[in-house]
């Protein structure tokens, strides 16, 4: 079969790529066509239609002053698919630009598979009609996601969580091995995952920084972003704090604790077992849009959105200053506090259903 996909971000190339794998293993003549990253590229043996790093517009301002180049994207998406003649279009995730393609594609006839939810639960449920009329098979990978689509008379699938596959398949690691291997010294890790956009990463390391001198008996090692040069991150760099790229499951799995941006990274650092605190600012007027378009939640963090309470302290807007992350960095790093949390951790893995989900998903696509 033909199978055409679009990933739109980063987590949904990893994803994406790892559902690739396993239609192969259930359809070896698949043949690709994607939108999508480095990750998809190494499956497939050849370069995405669109990088995601063309495509990665986000926040309110930032998508008002690329609007042209979004409807340029869609225009050239959707003749691409008519060209192309797919028996499937698998979406995944990025709704604002997929949703688009649904329509489309089930209007030519092209039977539509979503593949991670979006976020309809937290705001613009109305776009579920849009599944309805437009989505032939809903693959979700949260729990309370199957609830939310059935309110809505939408059958969807829940096929565990694409991420326990990443973590599952790592191999151990020699931390002492890591440390040597990138110029680390011996004190202990506390790493720190501050975003993906150049304004973001800029502010968050700013404030994470800012815990160093209560924290002299440990190293900072920063995670870089892909879409960031290491000249970037050179003005955060000293003795003290490193910079490393393209290994943040490895620098996760050799820290003691973490500060993570909000996103699917604080799932990912849940899922490691590393202890964090989840840290979030964006810019004031993006932050009171958001505040009224965002409804019935009660967290930022994915950690805390499937266990439906605060499992990882998350320091938002005014409440993320240095006393706060000093204080909350304290807690997690020895003692009661650290063991709770890392209890909390296997609870949360047991309820996102174990390893599988690729193939899950892939089992009901190739169907």
């Amino acid at each position: 079969m033909k199978y055409y996909i679009i990933a739109g971000e980063a987590s949904g190339d990893l994803h994406a790529s790892n559902l690739m794998k396993s239609i192969l293993k259930k359809d070896p003549e698949a043949e690709f066509r994607f939108w999508g990253g480095d990750l998809m590229t190494e499956v497939a043996g050849f370069s995405p239609v669109k990088h995601y790093k063309d495509l990665a517009f986000m926040g309110f301002l930032e998508v008002a002053k690329n609007i042209g180049t979004i409807f340029k994207n869609i225009r050239f998406c959707k003749e691409d698919i008519r060209s192309y003649k797919p028996d499937v279009l698998v979406l995944v995730d990025y709704p604002g630009f997929n949703l688009r393609i649904a329509q489309f594609a089930k209007n030519l006839g092209i039977k539509v598979v979503y593949y991670i939810s979006p976020q309809l639960w937290a705001w613009k449920e109305g776009r579920v009609e849009k599944i309805k009329n437009f989505v032939d098979e809903m693959l979700v990978i949260l729990p309370f996601e199957k609830e939310f689509y059935q309110k809505h008379g939408v059958d969807a699938h829940f096929v565990g969580h694409p991420l326990l596959d990443a973590v599952s398949d790592l191999k151990p690691i020699d931390i002492e091995q890591f440390k040597s291997e990138n110029g680390l010294n011996e004190k202990e890790i506390i790493a720190l995952l501050p975003g993906s956009r150049e304004q973001e990463v800029t502010k968050m390391l700013e404030l994470m920084l800012s815990v160093r001198p209560q924290f002299q008996d440990y190293q900072f090692v920063i995670a870089g972003a892909p879409g960031l040069p290491k000249e970037f991150y050179e003005k955060f760099v000293d003795e003290n704090v490193h910079f490393i790229s393209n290994r943040t499951y490895d620098l996760l799995r050799s820290s003691k604790a973490a500060l993570v941006t909000s996103g699917t990274a604080t799932l990912e650092t849940a899922l490691l077992n590393i202890p964090e605190v989840v840290c979030y600012r964006s810019s004031r007027i993006s932050y009171e849009i958001g505040k009224r378009v965002v409804r019935n939640i009660k967290y930022i963090s994915l950690v805390n959105l499937i266990m439906d309470r605060e499992i990882v302290t998350e320091l938002i807007q005014k409440d993320l200053k240095t006393e706060n992350l000093v204080r909350e960095l304290k807690l997690i790093l020895t003692g009661e506090p650290r063991q709770k949390m890392l209890n909390e951790f296997d609870l949360l893995r047991k309820k996102l259903g174990g390893k599988g989900a690729s193939d899950h998903a892939a089992e009901i696509i190739v169907r």
